[in-house]
């Protein structure tokens, strides 16, 4: 049975996400501090992190929606800033499009956007990921035929949901599929449990940590063209 579609993760697959999150969070306090001065008043940058805590506490509920969290990190510190209820939500709105939108500005990895476009003339793709990036806010929209995140499906890989989800929409087989991406359990446990193929991007060159190794393996991204291609599926 030929592979049909390469699925991919997003966030330290096609780019650095820490980077991107740093500078995200940096954007979104300075909007703070001039359209919600009560904020900065209370919180610092690095506050992020306890609201985080002090949120998922409350509502372990959402814990696999980094958007879901997000907004509710902003709106729980907005009231304990002294905003009311409303003013407090339409902070919570405004000040998540700024946060969003720095979100999806991205570096690709070398070799990313070129893999993407190579693979693209010969497989279908689709995204898969447990954050919030945006294909198309990211540049990317024109060469996925869908998109699934944590948020939209109700649970974070490696849950099944998502791969079976991808699975339906897409209506092909799991061993039609190779699914792409840098997270041992996330990525490549979950996506075998599912019987997908799978491919580890492995850019800082890792041991393996445990378990059922991946069928392929990349060290760079201009690896990956030419090993899904060799790739003959048992």
């Amino acid at each position: 049975m030929s592979i049909q579609v390469i699925s991919f993760d997003l966030d330290d697959t096609l780019w650095a996400v820490q980077p991107v999150i740093v500078r995200a969070n940096l954007t979104l306090y300075r909007w703070l501090e001039i359209h919600a001065p009560r904020f900065s008043v209370h919180y610092q940058l690095e506050d992020f992190d306890r609201l985080r805590l002090e949120v998922l506490e409350q509502q372990p509920d959402i814990a696999h929606s980094v958007t879901a969290i997000r907004l509710a990190v902003l709106q729980h510190g907005l009231s304990q800033s002294g905003y009311a209820d409303n003013a407090a939500k339409q902070l919570t709105r405004a000040a998540f499009e700024i946060f969003i939108q720095a979100r999806n500005r991205v570096d690709f990895f070398q070799h990313a956007q070129q893999m993407l476009t190579e693979l693209s003339t010969h497989y279908r793709l689709i995204a898969l990921s447990n954050g919030n990036a945006d294909v198309y806010r990211v540049g990317l929209g024109d060469l996925f035929e869908f998109a699934l995140n944590a948020d939209q499906v109700g649970q974070a890989k490696p849950h099944p949901l998502m791969f079976e989800q991808m699975l339906q929409r897409a209506r092909v087989e799991p061993r039609q599929v190779i699914h792409v991406g840098d997270h041992p359990e996330h990525d490549i446990l979950g996506a075998q449990n599912c019987g997908l193929h799978t491919l580890w991007v492995n850019l800082a060159r890792a041991p393996w940590p445990e378990g059922a190794t991946p069928d392929l393996e990349a060290h760079c991204l201009s690896e990956v063209v030419p090993k899904i291609r060799a790739f003959l599926p048992s």
